[in-house]
């Protein structure tokens, strides 16, 4: 059985083994070396399912747009420029959410799971 060394809690069983992934934190913690640790728990020695769970998590994160920001230089003036970006998404965002909530506008279409309807 695999146990990495920085983990640290109970130990896991024989039959069980987990995922884990070091990922930068967004702080200045980050130049430091410290790590933000996600752990996937893999069950039934159903791997496809554990990294099916992982890749969810980072995305949730933002691990993977971090990563691919950091392939190339970003010049400082694209930097302002993005973040100025998404802080107007992010503003918009909660102005409609607050807008629906107070019924100014109608509320979001429900979500069919599957994706059905794309073509």
């Amino acid at each position: 059985m695999y146990q990495p060394a920085f983990t640290h809690g109970p130990p896991v069983p024989e039959h069980e083994f987990y995922l884990s992934a070091r990922l930068p934190h967004r702080t200045r913690r980050a130049a430091k070396g410290e790590f933000h640790l996600v752990q996937i728990f893999v069950r039934d020695n159903n791997v496809d399912q554990a990294l099916k769970a992982l890749k969810k998590k980072m995305q949730r994160e933002g691990s993977f747009r971090e990563m691919k920001r950091h392939v190339h230089y970003e010049k400082p003036s694209e930097k302002r420029a993005r973040q100025k970006a998404e802080a107007v998404r992010r503003a918009r965002k909660l102005a409609r959410k607050r807008a629906q909530r107070e019924g100014l506008l109608p509320p979001p279409k429900p979500r069919v799971p599957g994706g059905a309807g794309r073509g």
